[in-house]
């Protein structure tokens, strides 16, 4: 216990000194939003990828989907690095930094409101991201909260106050700066933390060899059958947990859709790549961010898909499986030094992620709502120019606002952990599919495409949003949170391209202008 709460004491040091030296970073919207714009290749990689992997990641989804597809769920993990990183990289770094630098957008809303010529669209979008974004940041307090219940026998309640207070500090005194700095140094944890608990995990049953073969005699069990409503099992083999694709490949697909795309989608996500400095570091982090993808992701469901070896699940008062318990459960016969790096490495993960999701909330709320400056671009004549000393007062003054707004964010979050209504897997595909079904596709094509039109994007936030809050309502009857998030990515790409070419098309003129910044 000694061991864990020095180094536990050590971690929240190290977080609160960065915080503080990124301060004097942190006085402008610019250096307290994105880090001035000069975060380079290694910190927006690792930025990147610890917004990406959570305890939400780490707990939730590798103990849900390690149990359902067994050693398959390994194929997540591939994807998230493969298509959630690798791809999301090279198809959105460079062409998001050079546009939104162009149109001098900060945020996701931000991009929808100036490319698209639109303040209702700017709006409408702020109040989407801080809506959702909410699930996500209580699934994340979650998470982490389970980890350190198991390690330190400290009440849930307490862990997720800690972890919340922890994160305000650091947020509010360094932003978007200090934010990166611990990332890279959380995440540094994560790779070690991760490669060491699977290596022990894996001696414990007798090594890999030993592991996969138990895997193959693993069947669903009577609870897993008399729940399957949506058929997982229903064409079950001998030896499917061990098998390459699981006992249902089309719904695993639906998974990696949904945990790999949905990032392309995710405001706290792209506004990385608004930070980095130039083409050079954006080719170094995307190989940083891919491998390091490969060994977290990839590790994280590995490592859940030995769970059928360890006790079967509680029953939860609704009558599944408690999946957030399968990896803690994994994790109690660890040695204390092994579960110190274990509680280490899932409070990285889940703080970078936190910190991640309330500075973008904060700073959507604060400048696609509060403060909605009317830009120009660059060969656009100003509408009129403010005095300099007003001009910083009011840059002060939306500092202070964001600040303000990440403890009101925090708090609400807080709230809904405290108070959980579902499993974590479910918060994250509610989250997901309502962020991602809304934004991905309008972005995506908006950077590529002069065509999009602005029906097309209203049409696909009614769409994203609609889908998932409709499924909601109706007990998920239409589908699984998980598959209605995928449905409503994919569907966005029908949605946008289908309403453009039957909508009013935007001035040549400013179209032109617009994409004229990929010349260079």
């Amino acid at each position: 216990m000694l061991i864990k709460i020095l180094l536990t004491l050590l971690f929240f040091g190290i977080t609160v000194a960065v915080g503080i030296y990124s301060r004097k970073q942190a006085s402008s919207v610019e250096g307290f939003v994105l880090g001035g714009r000069s975060v380079g290749g290694w910190l927006t990689a690792f930025a990147y990828g610890t917004s990406y992997f959570s305890a939400v990641v780490f707990v939730g989804y590798a103990g849900q989907f390690g149990w359902k597809y067994g050693l398959a769920s390994t194929w997540i993990g591939i994807g998230n690095a493969l298509v959630g990183s690798l791809l999301a990289w090279l198809i959105l770094a460079r062409r998001t930094r050079l546009m939104t630098q162009h149109i001098q957008s900060r945020t996701m809303p931000d991009f929808f409101g100036s490319r698209f010529d639109s303040q209702s669209l700017r709006v409408t979008a702020s109040i989407i991201a801080f809506i959702f974004l909410i699930p996500y940041t209580a699934g994340v307090y979650m998470g982490i909260s389970k980890l350190f219940e198991m390690g330190f026998g400290i009440p849930y309640e307490y862990c997720a106050m800690i972890m919340a207070l922890l994160t305000a500090v650091y947020v509010i005194l360094g932003g978007y700066k200090a934010t990166a700095i611990n990332d890279f140094i959380q995440g540094i944890i994560m790779l070690f933390g991760i490669v060491t608990v699977i290596a022990v995990v894996l001696g414990n049953q007798g090594g890999l060899t030993d592991a996969v073969r138990k895997m193959g005699e693993c069947v669903p069990t009577a609870h897993d059958l008399a729940t399957d409503k949506a058929g997982l099992f229903a064409n079950f083999q001998p030896g499917d947990f061990a098998s390459w694709f699981g006992p249902n490949a089309l719904s695993l697909l639906g998974v990696v859709v949904l945990t790999s795309l949905g990032t392309w989608g995710l405001p706290q996500m792209v506004g990385k790549f608004y930070s980095i400095t130039d083409n050079a570091a954006i080719r170094r982090g995307t190989v940083i961010s891919t491998i390091f993808a490969l060994v977290v992701a990839g590790g994280c469901y590995f490592l859940g898909g030995f769970g059928r070896l360890y006790p079967e699940p509680a029953i939860s008062p609704s009558g599944k499986y408690a999946y957030d318990s399968i990896v803690p459960s994994m994790l109690e016969t660890l040695p204390d030094a092994l579960i110190a790096i274990v509680v280490l490495l899932v409070l990285s993960a889940s703080m970078s992620t936190l910190a991640s999701l309330v500075l973008t909330s904060s700073s959507t709320m604060t400048l696609d709502l509060i403060y909605r400056d009317k830009k120009t671009l660059p060969d656009e004549a100003p509408e009129g120019t403010i005095d300099d000393m007003v001009a910083e007062k009011i840059e002060r003054r939306k500092v202070v606002i964001m600040r303000v707004l990440i403890v009101f964010f925090i708090v609400i979050s807080l709230m809904i952990a405290l108070n959980p209504p579902q499993f974590i897997a479910q918060l994250m595909g509610i989250s997901w599919g309502a962020l991602a079904g809304a934004f991905l596709a309008p972005f995506l094509l908006g950077l590529y495409w002069k065509g999009v039109t602005k029906a097309a994007v209203w049409a696909c936030f009614v769409w994203g949003v609609g889908l998932t809050l409709v499924n909601m309502m109706l007990g998920n009857a239409l589908m699984n949170p998980i598959d209605c998030g995928a449905v409503a990515m994919l569907g966005g790409f029908v949605v946008v391209p289908l309403v453009s070419l039957l909508t009013p098309k935007m001035k040549a003129e400013k179209l032109n202008n617009i994409f004229k910044c990929y010349n260079k």
